[in-house]
């Protein structure tokens, strides 16, 4: 059992490359009509939240958390990759296209929303199992 601070941020590092890498093969063979642009500015924020979650997540007693901040992680680090990779900017492969308005969008966004839909859960569950010691 992961119970060291070491070992849940090791499972968040290995988690983050691993989604990032199944982003960027995605977005490298699946054609992209659509990009969008970040600024430079974006950047920095996106490196800095990864690295705040890296730091600070695993310090949290959970695994579950500890592999939600992977996720998220993973999804940012795709797009962070793909600002430097691609010139026209971030790829968006996927889309879901109405009657009159679209949605284009990768699996690092999917990835980004699933990972703290997960961290956001397994946080709120250790706050609530431990809630006596949290006072």
């Amino acid at each position: 059992m992961l119970c060291t601070v070491r070992l849940r941020r090791t499972l968040l590092v290995c988690t983050a490359v691993s989604f990032a890498a199944i982003d960027l093969v995605h977005k490298s063979f699946a054609a992209a009509d659509f990009h969008h642009a970040r600024t430079p500015f974006v950047a920095v924020i996106i490196g800095t939240v990864i690295a705040a979650l890296v730091v600070l997540v695993p310090r949290v007693p959970s695994n579950a958390a500890a592999c939600g901040a992977g996720i998220a992680c993973g999804g940012a680090l795709g797009n962070l990759v793909s600002l430097f990779a691609w010139s026209q900017g971030v790829p968006d492969p996927l889309v879901v296209a109405g009657s009159m308005h679209g949605v284009a969008f990768n699996l690092a966004d999917l990835f980004a929303i699933a990972g703290d839909a997960l961290l956001l859960s397994a946080v709120i569950l250790h706050g609530i199992r431990h809630r006596a010691t949290l006072r």
